[in-house]
């Protein structure tokens, strides 16, 4: 699940920023003149992400003259979402067509400092309140102070936070014009928020409270789902909150229907759940959020038949390109995807290729003598070996040393257990490049069939290593019995 914090003044919130060209809301230009005092640097930004499902972002510059003014023009579709940046300095803007706002700042605290001026000004101060009286304030946030409560109390909590925010944007829209866009954007924040943090919350315990097993909720705890309007809600589209609460919504009907990720078609059914339940526009936006996690944790060749499946959904070709090229970016690495070939030398002088593997899982371990993380691996990777001992697995180790002789030395003198094999070249290696190597200790885990199950398996070291390679035997075949037909075509 994709927890919401409401941590908006970090790098966070540039992640979740959206605009969405909606039919019927034309594009028009955003003007923006400015003066920071004791500016600190030349240049100041407006960053849009123009597409939910594409991690870009558009960034309009401006220079900041000798004294501390600027001026910037862009082009929006529509209400947006956006960020001022200066800086590492960050404050949320919400544009419109037509806005033409004079911004001010200190340069050393801009976020803190920011006030604005002239059309769509009110909307922004309305951010920057917003953002001190509730979002810088940890009182107003869900906390491990808060995490810890029980269920009674952590309602109690959300409930009061909720009438707290509406009250403050029932006040300020008494005092001061906001626009009916601005004003659905604000009220979907307050209640996705809240529906987020409501709906994440028993999963989140259980991470976070190791002194206790996983809660269990009452029977009315989840009866807010069952709001039609809460799930499929048009005007809330452009809020990143209802977005996140959507892919969350999604992925509780699925394990509430006895589907857990690591189940083979997780995120088959996921995809299928969010065709049905939701309703168009945001059906496709949250179809693709499904796509890009089965193109990052799925099997392959499912991804590819639910992409292509997709076609249909986006029927005006809006979201497909950038999930292509995704999915085109990730599925080396998928599940499913074939690992790399190679042919090493071991440290008795054979030489050693993944073929020769086949029908075993193969545990990789890419690691160098002078690595120290590397090295405190070595007594686990022998428990490893000894608890494994005559099943179906090789434990490969990829040496990326310069030195020979050191590593020769080490496997040799220390008798360590599983196929030793060093990479001539080290980090430049070919078989470093192939397997996109950036430091060791790096592992991967291998099916039988000489594909990945996991580019990124538990670590020697972990206790929960044991249990993942157990649950992998004869995984590669689990999967293929759940692919769609057209995806072995």
């Amino acid at each position: 699940m994709a927890y919401s914090f409401r941590f908006y003044k970090t790098g966070l919130l540039a992640a979740a920023l959206l605009a969405l060209p909606l039919v019927g809301r034309a594009q028009g230009t955003v003007t923006l003149t400015g003066k920071i005092s004791s500016k600190t640097n030349d240049t100041v930004a407006v960053s849009v992400r123009e597409s939910p499902l594409d991690p870009k972002e558009q960034i309009t510059y401006a220079r900041v003259d000798n004294r501390g003014e600027f001026r910037l023009a862009l082009t929006v579709n529509g209400p947006t979402k956006a960020d001022l940046v200066y800086g590492d300095d960050v404050a949320s803007l919400f544009l419109e067509p037509g806005n033409a706002m004079e911004i001010r700042f200190k340069g050393k605290d801009m976020s803190s400092s920011v006030s604005f001026k002239g059309k769509g000004a009110e909307a922004n101060t309305y951010l920057a309140e917003l953002d001190e009286r509730f979002v810088e304030n940890d009182g107003f946030q869900v906390l491990p102070d808060n995490i810890n409560l029980y269920e009674a109390p952590f309602l109690s909590f959300l409930d009061y936070r909720r009438k707290e925010e509406k009250k403050f944007l029932e006040n300020y829209a008494q005092d001061n014009p906001l626009s009916p866009a601005f004003k659905e954007y604000a009220k979907a924040e307050i209640e996705y928020s809240y529906a987020n943090d409501r709906l994440t919350f028993q999963d989140l315990r259980e991470q976070v409270v190791a002194t206790e097993g996983r809660l269990k909720m009452t029977p009315t705890y989840y009866e807010f789902l069952n709001d039609k309007a809460l799930v499929n809600n048009p005007g809330a589209l452009q809020n990143e909150q209802y977005q996140e609460f959507l892919i969350n919504y999604i992925h509780y009907l699925a394990v509430a229907s006895n589907h857990q990720r690591s189940d083979p078609d997780f995120y088959q059914v996921c995809y299928d759940m969010a065709k049905k339940q939701l309703a168009d526009p945001v059906r496709a936006i949250i179809m693709g959020r499904v796509l890009q996690e089965s193109f990052r944790f799925g099997h392959v060749k499912q991804s590819a038949a639910m992409l292509e499946n997709y076609r249909s959904i986006d029927a005006q070709n809006q979201f497909y390109p950038v999930l292509q090229h995704d999915f085109e970016t990730h599925k080396a690495f998928a599940i499913g995807a074939p690992a790399p070939a190679f042919k090493l030398v071991s440290a008795t002088g054979d030489s050693v290729t993944l073929r020769q593997f086949a029908g075993k899982l193969v545990y990789i371990n890419f690691w160098r003598t002078t690595s120290g993380l590397c090295l405190r691996d070595l007594p686990y990777a022998a428990d490893l070996a000894k608890k494994f001992d005559g099943k179906n697995i090789v434990f490969l180790n990829v040496a990326l040393d310069e030195n020979e002789p050191a590593w020769k030395q080490l496997v040799i003198g220390k008798k360590l257990p599983g196929v030793h094999v060093r990479a001539t070249g080290g980090m430049r290696s070919a078989i470093a490049r192939a397997y996109a190597i950036q430091d060791v200790p790096a592992y991967f885990l291998l099916a039988e069939d000489g594909t990945f199950l996991n580019t990124k398996p538990k670590r020697l070291s972990s206790r929960a290593a044991v249990d993942e390679i157990k649950e992998s035997f004869g995984k590669a075949s689990t999967y293929s019995s759940t692919l769609p037909a057209s995806a072995g075509k």
